[in-house]
């Protein structure tokens, strides 16, 4: 199990948790990021910040801070 933040581009996943504090917890789960939604990484800023994810069907853009309070179980 690991971070999304520590994700490689091209790389799926499935969320396990997320650890973070009420505000920014309660942003993603209203992005739709849930337990068990699959996560596909598609791009990566140059420093690592921001990523732009595929979730549910759409395009996602997460700050690295937002990133690191979602814990991903590896699927390919």
């Amino acid at each position: 199990m690991k971070k999304l933040s520590e994700f490689a581009i091209g790389e799926t996943g499935k969320v396990v948790t997320i650890s973070a504090e009420t505000k920014i917890r309660r942003r993603l789960l209203d992005m739709g990021v849930t337990p068990g939604v699959e996560i596909y990484l598609r791009k990566k800023a140059p420093l690592g910040d921001p990523i732009e994810i595929t979730i549910r069907g759409y395009e996602l853009t997460l700050r690295k801070t937002e990133a690191d309070c979602i814990e991903m179980e590896a699927t390919k």
